[in-house]
């Protein structure tokens, strides 16, 4: 039989052998991004680890000093049964992990706000101001079963499970889902943001260093969950709009139609590129009514905030009784629009 001796060498060997395996999986991208948004989230995550362990590493310590001090074989060890209480000592054990405590809810409280996935950048990097002329690149995401849809809209044109920025840029993203809720997670760009159904997200970001990164969801949605993913692409301002002229030259036209069927569930979709996208695509998307003859939710709430049936009877409008159904959307949309043309005639 193998003594207890003969076998701690190789098991701690072995140990670190796959604690240094573990540790090449992965490039702590968390730690080092490529991002300022991200490389703030990134230095608050080590700077809350740091205030815990001066707490965290004492009691340790302690607990294992007094474990050897005090044991029953040490009979030089004072024993004293009847103390009880140490002022010194409280103050030590209550004021220390209180200033930590207070110390790391203030950095807390800060930096949540300073980050904030809505909040306009105030800088581009730490050694580097924003430019006040320089206008965000807006980019609109959707998420699909189980791919990723961007909009942008200022370029007419789309991608699918493909993204692209210029370095040092601010980027606004407004987000969206199609039928599930799902998770837009570039590790190196910021942190994560939900896509919801008929509700839009938004998150500030900015790329500082050019390169290929991934991109993913990190909210399971279904069997087609773990394909997923995107590439993201910081590019220089030249490689930009040399990535727009190419969707624009070899990719196809985004019609209701293209997206209606680009909509359809589908597991490990290739990189798709759209020249033209039709107009308003994306907010048809976010207000759920790409769909013919289907009433988007704008729509109908604002026929709910008006006052609802009771306000178009006494404008003297004769709605369909299912007001808050698609059904006969066209022919209320045009009721509405008719009340509301000869409204501003009867002011003017």
């Amino acid at each position: 039989m193998l003594k207890i001796k003969e076998i701690r060498g190789p098991a701690w060997l072995s140990a670190a052998a796959l604690t240094a395996t573990l540790a090449g999986c992965s490039k702590a991208v968390v730690l080092n991004p490529a991002g300022d948004v991200a490389k703030q989230q990134g230095d608050l995550v080590i700077t809350a680890t740091l205030l815990m362990l001066l707490i965290i590493v004492p009691v340790i310590f302690l607990t294992l000093l007094f474990a050897w001090k005090y044991r029953q074989s040490n009979t030089e060890a004072k024993y004293d049964p009847e103390w009880h209480h140490s002022t010194a000592l409280e103050l030590v054990i209550w004021t220390v992990p209180l200033l930590i405590i207070i110390a790391l809810g203030a950095i807390t409280w800060i930096s949540t706000h300073k980050l904030d996935p809505y909040r306009p950048l105030d800088r581009i990097s730490a050694t580097k101001a924003l430019d006040p002329n320089v206008k965000p690149l807006e980019i609109q995401v959707v998420s699909l079963d189980w791919k990723w849809l961007f909009f942008y809209p200022e370029q007419g044109i789309a991608t699918v499970n493909e993204v692209a920025a210029p370095v040092d840029r601010p980027i606004h993203f407004k987000l969206t889902s199609t039928h599930t809720m799902n998770a837009f997670y570039v590790p190196d760009l910021a942190g994560m943001i939900y896509t919801m159904p008929g509700m839009q997200t938004e998150l500030n970001a900015v790329i500082n260093k050019a390169g290929v990164y991934g991109g993913k969801s990190s909210h399971y949605s279904g069997a087609g969950f773990a394909g997923m993913t995107f590439k993201f692409h910081g590019l220089e301002n030249e490689q930009f709009d040399q990535w727009i002229a190419k969707a624009k030259t070899e990719g196809k036209a985004l019609t209701r139609d293209a997206y209606l069927d680009l909509a359809k569930p589908s597991e490990r979709n290739p990189v798709e590129r759209f020249a033209s996208v039709d107009e308003g695509l994306y907010n048809k998307v976010l207000n759920r009514c790409v769909e013919d003859g289907k009433m988007c939710m704008s729509e109908m709430m604002a026929i709910d905030a008006a006052g609802g049936k009771a306000h178009h009877k006494t404008s003297s409008v004769t709605l369909p009784l299912d007001v808050c159904t698609s059904k006969d959307a066209d022919r209320v949309v045009a009721l509405l629009d008719e009340v509301a043309s000869s409204g501003a005639v009867a002011q003017q």
